[in-house]
């Protein structure tokens, strides 16, 4: 399974280098110079003196390529340590949906029937990642972001999402990987991409029926969402009421 990593705080994109850290050896062996009798032919010294400059060029590119390793190795260090945990963990009773938070929020805890609005960023784990949708990038007519609202527990949001989101925290930033059974049964689950074709694209991928039969299914549905819970709101069965002589609203729908 191949997963490409997304979005971040404040709609910002995640640097890769953040859970991508490739370990490469590095060459640090280096050829023998052997000495050279100054009786050799001149076409021998013809032949040192390009060995000796594919040398230099090998020395020179080992050298840089240590530095660009070292360099990645130290923005993933660095990188990791602002993070507030380094391991998914599967959620209780979420059908096996992995989470990794990347940012606790100090906020409430919605339940079940409360108005949630979040902002996602949703990836394929087949398709080499491939980003099928973002509320990043659902302007309204100011131009700012639009999250994308849903009635927790309704059963209209794939359960990976209602599973994961229960448990954050307003102003949270949870990472997840949504298996097939969590994700899409049908093409009429929320999250759906705005665009035609992406949604096409989308669908076609998860409900291939050739690549189904040949036992990719658990890959095609895999899922990566990165998830900002940026609100809640309560059901009330009266918005407002009359308490203690003053007016009193909630943050109820």
């Amino acid at each position: 399974m191949v997963i490409s990593w997304g979005a971040g705080p404040a709609g910002t994109p995640f640097s890769p280098s953040l859970f991508a850290c490739i370990n490469q050896p590095i060459s640090s062996s280096i050829p023998e110079i052997h000495r050279i009798p100054a009786t050799v032919l001149s076409s021998s010294s013809s032949r040192i003196t390009t060995r000796r400059r594919a040398l230099s060029v090998f020395v020179l590119t080992s050298s840089f390529s240590g530095l660009i390793q070292q360099f990645s190795l130290d923005t993933c260090s660095t990188s990791l340590s602002k993070t507030t945990g380094q391991n998914f963990v599967e959620l209780p009773n979420s059908g096996g949906v992995k989470a990794l938070d990347l940012r606790i929020g100090d906020g409430e805890i919605p339940a079940n029937g409360d108005k949630v609005a979040i902002h996602y960023y949703g990836r394929l784990a087949a398709r080499q990642g491939w980003r099928f949708d973002s509320t990043y990038h659902h302007k309204d007519a100011t131009g700012e972001p639009t999250p994308f609202e849903f009635i927790l527990g309704s059963g209209k949001v794939i359960s990976g999402i209602d599973s994961a989101v229960r448990s954050m925290k307003v102003g949270g930033i949870r990472r997840i990987v949504v298996p097939p059974s969590e994700g899409y049964q049908n093409t009429s689950q929320e999250p759906i991409p705005p665009n035609l074709f992406d949604r096409q694209r989308l669908f076609t991928t998860i409900f291939n029926p050739t690549r189904l039969a040949n036992g990719e299914g658990s890959t095609l549905g895999t899922l990566i969402f990165d998830i900002e819970l940026v609100s809640l709101r309560h059901w009330c069965l009266f918005t407002c009421f009359k308490s203690m002589g003053q007016l009193w609203t909630g943050n109820c729908f």
